[in-house]
């Protein structure tokens, strides 16, 4: 890194600038498909107790009906996300009767593409056009990709921390257009260095030989009805999970705003011919929204977003045209079976501190030779992240992994010493900033400690994949169920439930348009924004 980084860093010590990295903001999105006790995918609706999938700002359905989606507030305390998620899991296994949630991101056994119910919304315009939005992923992708579930992590850093960081940078601009500037270096920072994280949190090694249709490509059997790749770490994030032939000729530019904006339209707007083949609206009901590269922005698969909340009247790219990036959603992670949410505040911690690294770090345009290089590390460790012998470019060299990985975990503990200044937590035994990165080396030092690693050790103990996940599973609820939700939570959540059915039925009884002409509107940017939202 540049000596201006490092003067950026020397800048941040100071006991005045270090306070304003202290109220980081994240909010987690966290899935979980609900499972029979055969670790089969539930065919039943989304309990009525846990209120309209369509209106409710915490319990929500994803691609599936049986795909919960959690989603927590926005919080300034690590361990207030984590509690939130945990209070969320609590409540709802009270009231899916005898249903389990999944505690991994490969899903349970599948019984073929029908047996996973695509999400219901009711009868209004927009919860139509959720669900046909969905119906048009089943067409393009199958719905086998769909019942891949992860977790997202947004994450943004306080107003009062961007005049001190335009002064770092040395830039006397517009704020927002600074901000929005900072998180597209951020955005490509961690496209070159996500590798890490796939190998310190990978935890989809392997999956249950159901999901491959008798289709197992280049897996290999590792145990009873379970393939895998015997050194992988998250099949999720492989050509088995969330990729996609058609965007793989996209050119999606992070540069910054304009071109990102510019880039992603023209997908949005650029007719393909195999899902034009596939038709709109054919015997009188809809297979997808229209027939373009992407039916709407959030199509685009990518392993991290730059976002703003939407207001009424605009689509996700108009807000971010309007007002510019108001935070990032890392979209990486998967799911850890050893975990009651799948992530724990250690792991929040050495996100947040990656994140900063990336949002101060020095962030040059991709070139095409960069971008070869990123795909080749990103792929590498993915499918072999803990083959002993794996060799990652770093600043275009190539290197052993546990070279290029502790490099990069010593540019991470330098910027999670500041955050650890910042909350007065500078000793190694206290649970901070410093002490997750030590966590993370000492994955890095033994492969076996990964989530990825973990996994595999159990199957290959004997288990199958769904066995040892089915187990996980039936622990957790016990789990769940013994803990005490807090009584005004557990009554929050009641009035939620109820108040989020009302306001759906609210909205189809005042609906007046038809969904042609609603879905006529939407597509010329003159409907009410709907927030979509794809794993």
């Amino acid at each position: 890194m540049s000596d201006l980084y490092h003067a950026r860093l020397q800048r941040l010590e100071l006991p005045e600038n270090c306070l304003l990295l202290k109220n980081i903001q994240r909010g987690i999105e966290k899935e979980g498909l609900r499972v029979t006790s055969q670790a089969m995918l539930a065919q039943t609706r989304h309990p009525q107790a846990l209120g309209s999938a369509l209106m409710h700002g915490s319990i929500t359905t994803d691609y599936s009906e049986s795909l919960l989606e959690f989603i927590t507030p926005v919080f300034q305390r690590v361990d207030e996300s984590i509690d939130y998620l945990h209070h969320l899991h609590s409540f709802t296994l009270r009231n899916i009767g005898d249903e389990y949630i999944w505690p991994a991101s490969m899903p349970c056994k599948l019984d073929g593409e029908a047996s996973i119910p695509i999400a219901q919304y009711g009868g209004s315009n927009s919860g139509q056009m959720k669900q046909v939005y969905r119906q048009g992923l089943a067409y393009r992708y199958g719905r086998m990709m769909q019942s891949i579930a992860g977790i997202h992590y947004n994450f943004s850093m306080p107003d009062s921390f961007w005049p001190l960081c335009q002064d770092l940078f040395e830039n006397k601009g517009d704020v927002q257009e600074f901000k929005s500037n900072r998180y597209f270096a951020l955005i490509r920072n961690f496209q070159r260095y996500s590798w890490l994280l796939s190998y310190l949190f990978g935890a989809s090694p392997a999956l249950d030989s159901s999901f491959m249709e008798n289709n197992p490509q280049e897996l290999v059997q590792l145990s009873k009805s379970t393939l895998g790749l015997p050194f992988a770490t998250s099949l999720r994030m492989s050509d088995l999970g969330y990729q996609s032939s058609a965007q793989g000729n996209m050119n999606i530019c992070y540069r910054g705003l304009d071109s990102y904006i510019g880039s992603l339209s023209q997908a949005i707007q650029e007719n393909y011919p195999d899902y034009e083949s596939i038709g709109v609206k054919v015997d009188g009901k809809y297979r997808q929204l229209n027939t373009n590269l992407l039916q709407i922005e959030n199509e685009h698969y990518s392993n991290i977003r730059p976002k703003r909340v939407t207001s009424s009247g605009e689509t996700p790219l108009e807000a971010l045209k309007k007002r510019g990036v108001e935070y990032v959603e890392v979209r990486i992670l998967d799911i850890n079976p050893f975990m009651a949410v799948g992530i724990d505040a250690e792991q929040v911690r050495f996100l947040d501190a990656f994140l900063l690294y990336c949002l101060l770090a020095d962030s040059d345009d991709i070139s095409p030779t960069e971008n070869n290089e990123i795909n080749y590390n990103q792929k590498r460790c993915i499918l072999e992240g803990r083959r002993p012998s794996l060799m990652l470019y770093r600043s275009g060299n190539l290197l052993p992994f546990k070279d290029a990985a502790n490099q990069l975990l010593d540019d991470v503990e330098n910027v999670a010493k500041l955050l650890d200044i910042a909350h007065e937590k500078q000793r190694l035994d206290v649970q901070g900033y410093k002490h997750s990165v030590m966590l993370q080396r000492n994955k890095v030092e033994s492969s076996e400690r990964t989530p990825s690693g973990q996994v595999m050790h159990e199957i290959l103990r004997g288990n199958s994949y769904t066995e040892m996940i089915q187990m996980q599973a039936e622990k957790n609820k016990r789990h769940f169920l013994r803990q005490v939700l807090p009584h005004g939570f557990d009554m929050e959540l009641k009035r939620l439930a109820v108040d989020s059915v009302r306001q759906q039925q609210q909205l189809e009884n005042n609906e007046t348009s038809s969904f042609d002409d609603f879905l006529q509107a939407y597509q010329a940017s003159e409907s009410s924004a709907i927030e979509f939202e794809l794993a």
